[in-house]
């Protein structure tokens, strides 16, 4: 099978690396053509556009930074859509939005699959993240090899639009995470515990988590790049308000999430580091929160290995029978 890659920014480049490494047959494609003759050289074919992409592929992959650029590059790409053809996008977007592309894909007979990433691009540089991967059964089990390759854990979310909406929520609770991970760490600072201490406190107990483990780390690093800007971190976070405002569900805690970093990106600008969100806190306190001994960067540690399936945990196993009355 032949696999187009539009997008080679900081996922998406990890990507295809992967599938580069594994010995697919990969042309790539992006608007920056330093990083088009990086993947040339290591095997990739060169593509022209995302029309000539589709046209010369069997599936073609985007990962690009918003859902308007998206929609560019689909729609270019339609008049070389055929039964034989698959679109999968693996960016973070609106549910609504890819739904609507998916089914411009459909009406000219190809097959459309929305595949967004979890986990961190050290993963992403692995073949170690997990994908969600919204669409119907057949071309799940079709794209299977290919989704294994890019990650380790792949969950079939069901239809197109369901895994958009999943990919959001857990970006949001990401957010929450790194804030509350910022604000511990600036009191423990302020009560003057030790900040390495602090860290392996958190890490070891019951308040620890995915976010503590990896952006505390360049939190106290000092170079806070985990290669997540503000902006994105707001699009994210503000498609989830927009869900939620959609179901009449009454949020408290997101939308002080959007706020935090509205005011963040007025402060520091859109592209800023989102773990530098702590800055508004120590311009406040006057506090440093660095430590020595953490990475700069994240390093997936992990070998890599095939990926597989996930079956969710309700149908991989027998149901409860319910008690007799």
């Amino acid at each position: 099978m032949k696999i187009g890659f539009i997008g080679l920014g900081n996922v998406g480049g990890k990507l295809a690396g992967s599938l580069l490494r594994n010995g697919f047959d990969l042309t790539v494609y992006d608007l920056n053509p330093d990083l088009v003759a990086e993947y040339v050289e290591k095997g990739a074919q060169p593509g022209t556009g995302p029309l000539a992409i589709m046209r010369a592929c069997d599936a073609v992959i985007t990962c690009l930074p918003s859902p308007a650029a998206c929609a560019t590059v689909v729609e270019e790409m339609l008049p070389a859509v055929d039964s034989s053809k698959i679109w999968m996008e693996m960016s973070t977007t609106d549910a609504a939005e890819v739904k609507r592309l998916a089914a411009l894909v459909s009406e000219r007979g190809g097959s459309a699959m929305e595949c967004p990433v979890s986990g961190g691009c050290h993963r992403a540089d692995t073949g170690n993240i997990s994908i969600f991967a919204g669409c119907d059964r057949a071309t799940f089990e079709r794209m299977l090899p290919t989704l294994t390759t890019l990650g380790r854990r792949v969950l079939h979310t069901g239809d197109i639009g369901s895994a958009s909406i999943l990919k959001v929520m857990t970006n949001y609770l990401a957010t929450a995470n790194l804030l509350t991970c910022c604000e511990a760490l600036v009191t423990m600072k302020a009560a003057g515990i030790d900040l390495n201490t602090t860290y392996e406190a958190m890490k070891i107990s019951s308040g620890t988590s995915f976010v503590h483990e990896t952006e505390s780390q360049v939190i106290l690093n000092g170079s806070r790049d985990i290669s997540f800007t503000m902006d994105l971190v707001k699009k994210d976070i503000s498609l989830f308000q927009t869900i939620a405002d959609a179901h009449g569900v009454p949020l408290e805690i997101s939308p002080l999430l959007v706020e935090i970093f509205t005011d963040g990106i007025a402060r520091f600008g859109e592209r800023e580091l989102s773990p530098n969100i702590i800055r508004r806190l120590e311009e406040a306190t006057g506090l440093s929160i660095t430590a020595p001994g953490f990475p700069a960067e994240m390093v997936d540690d992990e070998p890599e290995e095939p990926g597989y399936e996930v079956v969710p945990t309700g149908l991989s196993a027998p149901l409860a029978k319910a008690p007799a009355e």
